[in-house]
């Protein structure tokens, strides 16, 4: 009788706690913070660098981006332009009133439009990026890649950063490359 008692008890411990952990684990995944698995070599050499050996695990900030604030140089999550379905992961080389020098897009220069961001993996060849579908709208920003959390060798966190020949070559507000931040 008395392990019947205790039994319940855990029972009842258990479901009182899965009811309290599964909505917070809910708002954490949604609001904060989530993972993933970042595939491919159109990030690389910044992720995955050994190629498709083992596979970087990145933790994606929600809350960051939540207002929309995406700087230069992060790399950011997006729902892909082509297919919802996917989400895609790109380093931002330019914000909105910026003029970029295109690399194979239909124009060779692009002001990005408000509201929008110019992305692009940092492997040129082996990306599916703004050169193919043009600018983003912010809308599609999921998360903002802060921290490589696996493998273990790579624990790091990811300075934002543009690469001298991609930075923007003139900003709305008429400040030119040498006038970023990096």
């Amino acid at each position: 009788m008395a392990q019947t008692g205790f039994g319940r008890r855990y029972f009842k411990a258990f479901v009182s706690g899965f009811f309290v952990a599964v909505p917070v684990t809910v708002t954490v995944l949604d609001r904060l913070a989530y993972v993933a698995r970042v595939e491919g070599a159109s990030m690389q050499p910044s992720l995955n660098p050994d190629g498709g050996s083992s596979p970087d695990v990145v933790l994606l900030n929600r809350w960051s981006v939540r207002n929309y604030q995406v700087h230069r140089g992060d790399i950011v999550s997006v729902l892909s332009p082509k297919d919802p379905q996917q989400k895609i992961i790109k380093r931002v080389i330019g914000i909105e009133g910026d003029f970029i020098k295109t690399l194979g897009y239909k124009n060779r220069y692009v002001r990005v439009p408000d509201g929008h961001l110019w992305i692009e993996g940092d492997h040129h060849g082996h990306s599916f990026d703004s050169n193919t579908f043009g600018p983003v709208s912010l809308g599609l920003v999921h998360g903002r890649a802060s921290h490589i959390i696996w493998p273990p060798s790579r624990w790091q966190r990811i300075e934002p950063s543009v690469p001298p020949e991609r930075r923007p070559l003139l900003n709305w507000e008429g400040a030119t490359e040498d006038g970023y931040d990096d």
